[in-house]
């Protein structure tokens, strides 16, 4: 099943197989920020975790500062909920990533904005890594593996992370004519931010 070039971000349209989402530290407001690089370690985006009135907003910028597209949560302190990626360059409403909240095990949902068609998930490791992350006094330091797969179920890649104060995922993926690559590189600096706080 392939998956249609409408869900390419119009200045991104990313088509390689590796990339690394790092998140490189915190701004005067103890936002996490992030940077996305390509397997050549070329800056893809930049991004900070801006969280208002506790409303978790994500605004994608290259490296002169343009905005590139946003992520937005649908309501307040969305742990559990959707999040709209909106291409800043069309206005075009893309994709919605949504997590139904566990203890045991995260599996986002990558989704067609307007007909909610399932395009690819994004599912953590076992139970036992998943609790100590989120119990541990040190876990969120503690690596962290995540499958995705596409919309059949088959699995085309992953996100892993090493021990580290501050994570830093590398993402594989094996068969990207079936995925929308943009938002799972996207998604998994949403995924970071919103476990992590």
């Amino acid at each position: 099943m392939g998956v249609p070039q409408q869900y390419e971000i119009a200045a991104l349209n990313l088509s390689g197989s590796q990339y690394t989402v790092e998140q490189t530290g915190t701004d005067e407001n103890f936002q996490p920020e992030y940077e996305a690089r390509d397997i050549t370690g070329e800056t893809i985006f930049r991004c900070t975790h801006q969280m208002y009135e506790g409303n978790d907003t994500f605004p994608f910028l290259d490296t002169d500062g343009t905005e590139l597209f946003t992520v937005e949560a649908s309501g307040n302190w969305d742990i559990a909920g959707d999040y709209l990626l909106t291409d800043s360059q069309t206005g075009e409403e893309l994709v919605v990533l949504d997590n139904d909240f566990s203890l045991f095990q995260d599996t986002w949902r990558i989704r067609d904005a307007k007909d909610e068609s399932l395009l690819a998930e994004i599912t953590s490791r076992g139970t036992l890594f998943s609790v100590a992350r989120k119990v541990l006094p040190v876990g969120q330091w503690i690596g962290h593996k995540f499958d995705i797969t596409d919309a059949d179920g088959a699995a085309v890649g992953t996100i892993e992370s090493g021990f580290a104060v501050f994570d830093q995922y590398e993402i594989t993926i094996s068969d990207s004519s079936s995925v929308p690559i943009d938002p799972i590189v996207a998604g998994t600096v949403v995924i970071d931010a919103i476990q992590g706080n």
